[in-house]
């Protein structure tokens, strides 16, 4: 054969195993999709879309155990109509049950807002777990009390603010990454169902425990039977995963809790990209949020999971304050002083910093 025609030979081959390796990894996705596929019916509120929210502006913060400094009612009103616009964000996630959620379900409902909620409960720690969490010391047991108290006065609030705002809250969370290995509250899990069964008791709204994805496909066959649905936590950012492989690896963790809990439905409660923050160096930009972002949005609406972001905006209490870049800090799609990031840039040209 002549050097030409082993040329040709050598290309075309090269073409076929390259079709034949698209066509296996076109195969992957679509099976993937499948697996993970959900019905239109096991949408929150028939949407696809959501984003976390807690409103806490520069200087504010939740109780840190001196007081909390709370957003105004009119910070509040200012923010959910920023999110309500044009009908861009319809359902927004609340943490806790405490001042300043109730503000903001007094404010949806006073000025005729356009949002659904899921309401949090957010559970303090009931076992020390220093030996797995490396920021926290020892707790005494008589704290743990006392937080076990305040844990049943937070389920009251819970479930009296799920009942009065009824319009309003369409899911109440149970707990937020309070029996994963690594957390700084930590609950046993049989006391997190305790929780569970009582508030699914108490209310006619839907109820659920939101966890990293890990603790669900590993340790939550037993939780997942308990609830309505469940609630996922996934963050490749975390995890040392760069935008290249953002949303392959979202799919991943969302894969994996479907194989090990293959009845339950799936709403992701936690997703979203830093843009900035010296922990990720540069896997985090806004340009990587705007990307990761608009996949998220579209795989989610074509799988029919209703996806929270996060989170709406920055939140600059979190973590140390003396270090502006902080991990937890600057995840928003707008920045602390709600100014649009490129990744809200076309739904908000108003407020382009």
């Amino acid at each position: 054969m002549k050097k030409k025609e082993l040329k040709r030979s050598s290309k075309i081959d090269k073409l076929i195993i390259s079709f034949i390796l698209i066509s296996l990894f076109a195969c992957h996705l679509k099976t993937q999709q499948e697996t993970i596929q959900q019905s239109e019916k096991d949408l929150l509120t028939g949407l696809s879309k959501a984003v976390c929210y807690s409103g806490f502006r520069s200087g504010q913060h939740p109780d840190r155990g001196e007081g909390a400094l709370n957003p105004s009612y009119e910070e509040i009103l200012e923010d959910l109509k920023i999110l309500s616009h044009n009908s861009n964000f319809g359902l927004i996630r609340l943490y806790d049950s405490g001042v300043n959620s109730e503000m903001v379900l007094k404010v949806l409902r006073e000025n005729k807002i356009n949002i659904k909620v899921m309401l949090g409960i957010w559970l303090k720690a009931e076992i020390s777990n220093h030996e797995n969490c490396a920021w926290l010391d020892s707790i005494p047991s008589e704290l743990l009390r006392k937080n076990k108290e305040e844990n049943e006065e937070e389920i009251i609030r819970g479930i009296s603010l799920a009942n009065e705002f009824n319009e309003i809250v369409i899911a109440v969370n149970v707990g937020n990454e309070a029996l994963v290995d690594w957390t700084d509250h930590k609950v046993n899990a049989d006391t997190v169902i305790t929780y569970v069964r009582k508030v699914k008791q108490s209310i006619g709204q839907a109820v659920t425990v939101a966890e990293n994805y890990k603790w669900w496909a590993q340790q939550g066959s037993e939780l997942a039977k308990e609830v309505d649905f469940i609630s996922v936590h996934t963050y490749p950012v975390w995890e040392e995963k760069d935008i290249d492989e953002g949303m392959s690896y979202t799919i991943e963790n969302v894969l994996e809790v479907r194989n090990a809990l293959p009845e339950a439905k799936i709403v992701i409660s936690e997703v979203g990209w830093a843009t900035v923050a010296s922990k990720f160096g540069e896997r985090a930009s806004e340009e990587k949020q705007l990307q990761y972002y608009n996949e998220m949005i579209l795989w989610a609406k074509k799988v029919n999971i209703t996806t929270f972001i996060f989170e709406a905006f920055d939140e600059e209490w979190k973590g140390n304050p003396d270090n502006m870049l902080g991990a937890e800090k600057h995840w928003g799609l707008f920045t602390a002083d709600r100014k649009a990031k490129k990744v809200m840039h076309e739904l908000y040209p108003d407020l382009v910093k």
